[in-house]
């Protein structure tokens, strides 16, 4: 009876860490995959889910937001006219000469990471035709490794990519940025990343 009993509680102890864990991969893998939303050209579902809420958990609360406000801002900070202030990508921090220019982008960074998608067979979303090394895309691998459960593998893929640029890219951002969402965004993203 002891050894049932024993066993019985021991499976349950197990059972508990396996749910625990799962939870926190889950947990980890939503939060992941937010950031990589919030990184995208703002849309009417991101404003909604703002207005309602939804992101308070991983940001705070944002007060209310303007889709229009957050476009313009996006175009400015990322796209721009002639240059953006904060490009997103990861080749433009990595593959430079000079540490206070800003490098070219589909470097040796891009193709880098691109080999990670390629070896566990994923691809960025057809909708988004971004650059594989754009904060975004790289922020989706991450969840997928989360949620799927490589966490050594996560640790690994943020060590060689995540962590070694995106410091310089959200100072860029807290620098440059007139809109608390963007602001919230980039200290919210160091805090996991980080």
């Amino acid at each position: 009876m002891t050894d049932q009993t024993t066993a019985s509680t021991e499976r349950e102890r197990s059972t508990e860490r396996t749910d625990e864990s799962d939870a926190f991969q889950s947990d980890a893998a939503a939060t992941y995959a937010v950031l990589a939303e919030c990184w995208r050209e703002p849309s009417p579902r991101l404003v909604a889910a703002v207005e309602a809420g939804e992101l308070e958990p991983v940001f705070g609360d944002l007060g209310s937001v303007d889709l229009k406000d957050l476009r313009t801002e996006h175009t400015r900070l990322f796209i721009g006219p002639a240059g953006p202030p904060c490009p997103p990508y990861e080749s433009v921090y990595r593959d430079r000469d000079d540490p206070d220019e800003l490098g070219p982008v589909k470097g040796p960074a891009t193709m880098a990471v691109a080999r990670w998608y390629r070896e566990f067979g994923v691809q960025p979303a057809q909708d988004h035709s971004d650059l594989p090394d754009h904060i975004a895309t790289e922020l989706e691998f991450a969840a997928y490794l989360a949620e799927e459960g490589f966490d050594e593998r996560l640790e690994q893929f943020c060590d060689e990519h995540l962590n070694t640029w995106t410091e310089a890219f959200l100072e860029r951002v807290e620098d440059k940025t007139s809109e608390q969402f963007y602001e919230a965004l980039a200290a919210t993203t160091r805090q996991v990343v980080g």
